[in-house]
């Protein structure tokens, strides 16, 4: 029952951080894209374009943490946690295609020579910039700590797709401003520098969804913290083996302890069960946790 609450409260405040991202997204991307319009700034209308982009991503989000809080059943006995990864992987191809997109463009714009006529931006897409760095540096340490108080990696991803905005719209303001004080080209070299933001967060966004789907161990920090705890339960004598995979948002532990060789299976089942029951307790985000007892000096 304490489960089925906890996991109801991850998927409501992962769902209202959605909503408020989309929210913001819209309004952001609809005032960037009409600012980058009528002050006729190419680094700003692909900002925009890439503030809608987290409309969309945000979306996937919504439906990869509902997805992924589904119950176990027959086709399926570990759980749908890997729709987290699933959510996190399309994001950061949507990412790529946007970046490799506003790049080719600049590039293009950039090769052509012909800086003469390029039009030197007015002051409204410089305002937009800075309200842009403002709002979405805002929603990523937002979106970040109800990440980090769930668990989530696909939230925690669109965390840091806002953080990519913030920056892309850092490089939008230095376009532009050269743009105004007498270099032009500026404008669409900032296009380029924003899209390479873009592919970097898509970059790191895939690894991470990546090494979550083929189950890759938690971090260093994490398996010691698991070694101290179980070395801190009375009758532990050592540990032979730890192993540790991260199933979706959830982390899976297999431990060899060593115990008294004498001690009767009863008594030797209690230290397991004391284990198991401290990695949980000390590991919210662990859902199973497997303890074998190995004969000290054998």
């Amino acid at each position: 029952m304490r489960e089925k609450q906890k996991n109801a409260k991850k998927q409501n405040l992962a769902v209202h951080v959605s909503i408020v991202s989309i929210v913001v997204n819209f309004i952001l991307s609809a005032g960037k894209l009409l600012a980058g319009i009528i002050g006729k700034s190419n680094a700003m209308i692909s900002d925009a374009v890439h503030s809608a982009s987290d409309v969309l991503s945000t979306v996937v989000v919504i439906v990869g943490v509902k997805m992924a809080e589904k119950k176990a059943d027959q086709e399926h006995p570990y759980g749908h946690e890997r729709m987290e990864c699933v959510a996190s992987i399309l994001l950061s191809m949507l990412l790529g295609i946007v970046g490799a997109g506003i790049g080719i463009s600049g590039i293009q714009k950039i090769l052509s020579g012909n800086y003469e006529n390029l039009v030197v931006p007015s002051l409204l897409p410089l305002i937009a910039a800075i309200v842009s760095i403002a709002v979405k540096e805002w929603m990523f340490w937002y979106t970040r700590a109800a990440a980090k108080k769930v668990n989530s990696g696909a939230l925690m991803a669109d965390a840091w797709h806002h953080r990519s905005d913030a920056l892309s719209s850092i490089g939008s303001f230095i376009g532009i401003l050269f743009a105004r004080i007498g270099f032009p080209v500026m404008d669409p070299i900032a296009s380029v520098v924003i899209s390479i933001c873009i592919l970097k967060a898509a970059y790191d966004i895939f690894k991470d969804g990546i090494n979550k789907m083929v189950d890759h161990s938690c971090d260093a920090d994490t398996e010691e913290q698991i070694r101290n705890v179980t070395l801190g339960i009375s009758g532990v004598l050592g540990i032979d083996d730890l192993k540790t995979r991260l199933f979706g948002s959830k982390l899976y532990v297999d431990l060899e302890i060593l115990a008294d060789g004498e001690l009767s299976l009863k008594k030797s089942h209690e230290i397991a069960e004391h284990v198991h029951t401290a990695i949980e307790s000390n590991f919210p985000n662990c859902i199973h946790c497997m303890v074998h007892v190995n004969p000290a000096g054998k």
